[in-house]
């Protein structure tokens, strides 16, 4: 049976680990070919690409931060693979600062903060644009944070920046229409290592809050993106809270 997602290409940027990770799983699942990035994780990204199903998987090296990059990451996808249908932006990265401490949140942090999980998803969007819009049926995920709704997360930067992400998929949700959509996938808490420190015993304290009774996996979230793929195909400009609950 011809999975819904054959022949068509998903680059997932930041997809060594994670969230990225299981995103790409989920999307080569449904038999999509995929490229997943990684900055310093090589090892981390070629043990993935060896359990994904299907073949034609690839791994490249991109930074976000560096603009050529990505435009030399999305010229070799065209010519390796001669097209690229989704976009899944999961690359970033935080620290956590208790949201009074205003003096930790230096001028040279919260630019590379902006940098990073800001600017670079803008540049990856910019730099696959024109092969997305020549699919005709594009589409980008951007991944965002329930810290961008509440402004509570591991840094007041952070949550400022997720809020960001979600006016950018709105906005380019209306500039890249018919031919592109564009999604914002939300989580709350996670179990990855993205937040450095908060170990197994931090997210056991977190789980009885949430209504849900338990922290998302990294497959829960990865599921939500593929879906916005396969399911939420009349769905751009949106945002789709995966948090157990949290917000409420």
């Amino acid at each position: 049976m011809t999975k819904i997602l054959s022949g068509k290409t998903a680059v997932v940027i930041g997809g060594s680990g994670g969230i990225g990770a299981a995103a790409a799983q989920a999307l080569a699942a449904e038999g999509a070919t995929v490229v997943v990035t990684w900055r310093s994780g090589e090892a981390a990204a070629n043990a993935l690409l060896a359990t994904l199903p299907g073949t034609g998987h690839l791994a490249r090296r991109a930074v976000v931060e560096d603009s050529s990059s990505l435009n030399s990451l999305a010229a070799d996808v065209e010519r390796r693979l001669g097209r690229c249908d989704i976009l899944v932006n999961t690359a970033g990265y935080t620290r956590p600062i208790p949201i009074g401490d205003l003096d930790a949140l230096t001028d040279e942090f919260i630019d590379d903060m902006f940098k990073v999980n800001w600017r670079g998803q803008f540049a990856a969007i910019r730099a696959f644009a024109p092969l997305l819009k020549s699919s005709g049926d594009g589409l980008i995920v951007n991944v965002s944070s329930i810290a961008g709704l509440s402004g509570v997360g591991s840094n007041l930067a952070y949550a400022a920046i997720k809020a960001g992400i979600d006016t950018m998929t709105k906005s380019l949700a209306r500039a890249l229409a018919p031919a592109v959509r564009v999604m914002s996938v939300s989580p709350g808490v996670v179990a990855t290592d993205f937040v450095p420190g908060r170990d197994a015993a931090a997210l056991e304290k977190v789980a009885p809050t949430i209504p849900l009774k338990r922290v998302a996996t990294a497959e829960d979230v990865g599921r939500a993106i593929s879906a916005c793929a396969t399911h939420l195909t009349y769905s751009t400009g949106s945002l789709i809270v995966v948090d157990g609950g949290r917000a409420l």
